[in-house]
C-alpha cells in the first residue's frame, strides 16, 4: 500500500509539472506583446506578484526552513526564472511611467525577500518557528497574488469581453491550484492550502466568465474589423470610462489603450 508521504511526493511532482505549464501559459500573451511592441491593456501586477511570491516560497521550501518540501522549492525556483523573463519583457514594452511603477514594485519585493531570508536564517533557530514565520508571509503573498485577477475580471464584466483574460491562463490556474490543494491535504499544510484553495475558487470564476462572455467577445472582435478585415479602433465603445484606482495595493487598469496602470 502506498504511504501518505509517497502519495504526497507523487502529487508534488505532478503539481510541479502542471505549475510549470501554468508559468509558461502566458507565453502567447508575451508573443503578442513582442509583435505589437506594446503591453496594450495587459496588467503588470500578476507577473510582479508571481515573481515576488515565488521568491518567498523558495525560502519556505528550503530544507533549513521547511524540511520535506522539495516540490515546493523546485517549482518556486523555476517560477522565479520564468516570471523574471516576463517582467523584463513587460518593462521593455511599457512607457516610462509604467516602467517606473514596475521597477518600484520589483525593488520593494526583492528587498523584502532578501531581508526575510537573512533574518529568518540567522535569528530563528528551529524549523517549526522558521516555517511558521515564512509560511504566514508566503500565504499572505499568495492570497494577494490570487486577488490580482479581480482587476482583469472587472475589465471582462465592464467590456463584456474576455480578450484580455486568455482562456489557457484561466484553465491553467484552475488545474494548478487543484493539484496543490490535494498536495496540502495529504499532509496538512495550511500555508499551502489556504492560498491555493482561494486560487481554485478564482480560477473557477474565470472559467465561468469565459463561458458567459465568449460569444460577446467574438462579436466585439468582429466589429473591430473594417470592410477589408482591417482592425479599427472601437476602444471607446467597449471600454467603460472609469478612472483608475487601487484596491488593497493591487494595481488595476485604467480603461483605454493609454492606461498608466496596466
Amino acid at each position: 500500500m502506498v504511504s501518505t508521504e509517497a502519495a504526497r511526493t507523487a502529487v508534488g511532482i505532478i503539481g510541479n509539472i502542471i505549475c510549470l505549464f501554468f508559468y509558461l501559459s502566458p507565453v502567447p500573451t508575451f508573443v503578442r506583446i513582442w509583435k505589437k511592441r506594446s503591453v496594450e491593456q495587459y496588467i503588470a501586477f500578476p507577473y510582479l506578484a508571481a515573481l515576488i511570491n515565488c521568491l518567498a516560497w523558495t525560502i519556505y521550501g528550503l530544507p533549513m526552513v521547511q524540511p520535506g518540501s522539495i516540490p515546493v522549492l523546485t517549482i518556486s525556483a523555476a517560477g522565479v526564472a520564468v516570471e523574471s523573463v516576463y517582467v523584463v519583457l513587460f518593462f521593455i514594452f511599457s512607457d516610462k511611467r509604467k516602467r517606473l511603477k514596475v521597477l518600484l514594485i520589483l525593488l520593494v519585493g526583492l528587498s523584502f525577500n532578501a531581508l526575510l531570508g537573512c533574518l529568518v536564517l540567522t535569528l530563528v533557530h528551529t524549523h517549526k518557528k522558521r516555517s511558521k514565520i515564512v509560511g504566514i508571509i508566503c500565504a499572505s503573498f499568495s492570497v494577494l497574488m490570487n486577488f490580482s485577477p479581480l482587476a482583469v475580471m472587472k475589465l471582462v464584466i465592464t467590456t463584456k469581453s474576455v480578450e484580455f483574460m486568455p482562456f489557457y491562463l484561466s484553465f491553467a490556474s484552475f488545474v494548478n491550484n487543484a493539484a496543490w490543494v490535494i498536495y496540502a491535504l495529504l499532509r496538512f499544510d495550511s500555508f499551502v492550502l489556504i492560498p491555493n484553495g482561494l486560487g481554485l475558487l478564482f480560477g473557477l470564476t474565470q472559467l465561468i466568465l469565459h463561458a458567459v462572455y465568449s460569444k460577446s467577445t467574438k462579436e466585439l472582435m468582429a466589429a473591430r474589423k473594417g470592410p477589408k478585415g482591417k482592425e479599427v479602433d472601437l476602444s471607446d465603445d467597449v471600454v467603460a470610462e472609469e478612472p483608475p484606482k487601487k484596491i488593497i495595493g493591487i494595481i488595476t487598469p485604467e480603461n483605454g489603450p493609454d492606461s498608466d496602470n496596466h
